[in-house]
């Protein structure tokens, strides 16, 4: 595991602690139990590369006051064997530990040795994840929503690869139920019309009647001619699907494919319901007495289920009732199995197919749509709590300050294909990682095809390619990057130099961080920061200088940047350019 600043981390809580038992050994201070011990990385790192409040965090516990406690540690720290060459007190009785050049040499020779593999880590160890996302709905053009989950669900997945997660990217691909049977009837509809006169049949208001439908009733007319019209509406329509169906989900993949982004599995809704998984999931609830006949349908005690599970969890029976649970029908009163069941099937199956965890992206409007899944996979014998549902925001498309509703081509709602029409696709994930999944996001479209330091994409490209740029230009001049001793990298003590070597150092923690919360927007600000840091280093740092070493040096941090960045970008799914 890549992760120095960790080991520096632990490094500061094993000499305070040590300290502090020495101290209570030889009786400065009294024996108790040692709180746990806090160390983070001052906002100004003037004073100290590492603080610890573990003085003032002991006073009460050894009744002493901190500055005493304090001095007790300074003078037992023993920094053998350790990154750090001082440890000082500060103020009420702050702990301030500075790290040797030998840390920074440390970190660039690490990034440079790990290569693509640095910011890796076995911090998942092997679990297996399933990242399902995007699953939109077949039966028409995907939409801004699916854009954005879609740049989600995708950097997650790649993010917790990198945290050391097995890791399987799934569509659910909703082939079944009532949605089909509406697209089923839109097509029919259409073509009728086509085949018999647009008076000949009406097209029902909650039907599907975009321009789409239209161009396959058209296409399949051109097929078959008016053939299907004298068949039933049963084969005619199942024609129909079959004929239009697998043409969307063909669309998606492509459009999805574009987006770059590739799937483990298709999953077809219709595998539960063929193999007689969704049978067996609604039996299961029967036999725990969870489902109840009502109106000729079968229901699900969602009502009970939560309510048991909300109590056990501390809720009171008022809270409760603010929620205004109520139970979900299974099987409706013609025999067909609902959207619900299909999904406590489907979700079923994920887990006996040997996931850990299970994370879904679903837009916000299916909020209330968690709880009831996760009490379902509890009810059928399973732990809900493996189950994790990420939440995102709705996206506003903004041009010249307006929200823009139309696609300049097609003069309709924008749909995922617009958008990578008009956006690069490095710009379209990059931007779409900007915010937490939880928070709206207004996405300039402006700004997403400008090629100016105040686009993000392009400002964390441009230090990719210019370390290319330097690298290239010293080449010409007859300057050649080699690899730079310890002892030479130990030159690197500007303070820009040392900013920049912290921030390297903080990579493989960040993407831990990241997959702990499943946010994978931490890693597009990181990004930028190390962008911002290395522009700054390379306007205050002169790399070609009468410092032979010292440009090697320099040199040697300017490819380790280039490697962080490069692996950053394509965790990200987005290029890294040589030149721009």
């Amino acid at each position: 595991m890549s992760n120095l600043a960790s080991k520096a981390e632990n490094q500061v809580r094993k000499i305070v602690s040590d300290a502090l038992k020495s101290a209570m050994e030889s009786g400065a201070l009294c024996q108790c139990e040692l709180p746990a011990i806090s160390v983070e990385i001052p906002a100004d790192t003037s004073h100290g590369d590492y603080s610890s409040n573990a003085a003032m965090a002991c006073a009460r516990a050894f009744r002493c006051a901190p500055a005493k406690i304090a001095a007790e540690i300074v003078s037992r720290a023993d920094l053998s064997d350790t990154f750090f060459t001082s440890v000082e007190t500060a103020g009420p009785g702050f702990l301030n530990f500075r790290l040797s050049p030998s840390y920074f040499s440390q970190v660039v020779l690490d990034v440079l040795e790990k290569g693509d593999e640095y910011g890796r880590s076995d911090y998942g160890q092997g679990k297996k994840v399933m990242v399902e996302f995007v699953s939109a709905n077949p039966t028409g053009p995907m939409h801004l929503g699916n854009a954005r989950g879609g740049a989600l669900g995708d950097c997650l997945a790649s993010l917790l690869d990198t945290a050391g997660y097995d890791v399987w990217r799934e569509f659910y691909v909703n082939d079944a139920g009532n949605q089909i049977d509406k697209f089923g009837l839109s097509l029919d509809v259409r073509y009728l019309q086509l085949c018999l006169g647009e008076d000949a049949v009406e097209m029902p208001e909650d039907a599907y009647h975009g321009d789409d439908i239209r161009e396959h009733a058209a296409a399949f007319k051109e097929i078959n001619g008016d053939s299907y019209v004298s068949k039933s509406e049963e084969e005619r329509r199942a024609a129909l699907v079959a004929y239009a169906l697998p043409l969307n989900i063909q669309k998606m993949q492509a459009d999805l494919r574009k987006y770059r982004i590739e799937y483990d599995l298709w999953f077809l809704e219709s595998t539960v319901h063929k193999s007689g998984e969704l049978a067996e999931t609604i039996k299961i609830l029967t036999d725990r007495g969870l489902t109840y006949e009502k109106d000729g349908g079968l229901w699900y005690k969602n009502t009970e289920v939560m309510t048991a599970k909300l109590k056990a969890e501390g809720k009171s029976d008022e809270e409760i009732a603010k929620l205004e649970l109520k139970d979900d029908c299974l099987i409706r009163p013609n025999g067909n199995p609902t959207y619900f069941a299909a999904d406590i099937a489907y979700h079923r199956n994920k887990f006996l197919r040997g996931f850990d965890t299970c994370i879904n992206f679903w837009g916000a409007d299916h909020h209330g749509h968690v709880a009831r899944m996760k009490g379902a996979m509890d009810a059928v014998g399973l732990d809900g709590e493996k189950l994790k549902v990420v939440l995102f925001q709705l996206v506003k498309l903004v041009r010249n300050g307006e929200v823009v509703r139309m696609s300049k081509r097609s003069g309709k709602a924008i749909q995922l294909a617009d958008l990578l029409d008009e956006v690069p696709v490095d710009a379209a994930r990059f931007f779409f990682n900007l915010r937490e999944a939880n928070t709206g996001l207004d996405f300039d479209l402006d700004l997403a095809v400008s090629q100016t330091s105040q686009n993000p994409v392009y400002y964390v490209q441009y230090a990719h390619a210019r370390i290319c740029s330097i690298l290239k230009n010293l080449s010409a001049e007859g300057i050649v990057a080699r690899e730079a001793a310890p002892g030479e990298l130990d030159l690197l003590t500007a303070p820009e130099e040392r900013e920049l070597i912290r921030h390297l150092a903080a990579y493989t923690g960040a993407v831990v961080n990241c997959a702990q919360i499943l946010d994978s927007s931490g890693m597009t600000r990181y990004a930028v920061e190390l962008a911002t840091l290395f522009h700054k280093f390379y306007n205050a740092c002169r790399v070609k200088c009468g410092d032979e070493s010292l440009m090697q040096a320099r040199l040697s941090l300017c490819l380790a940047v280039r490697q962080a960045v490069k692996n950053l970008l394509t965790m990200l799914g987005i290029d890294a350019p040589e030149v721009m």
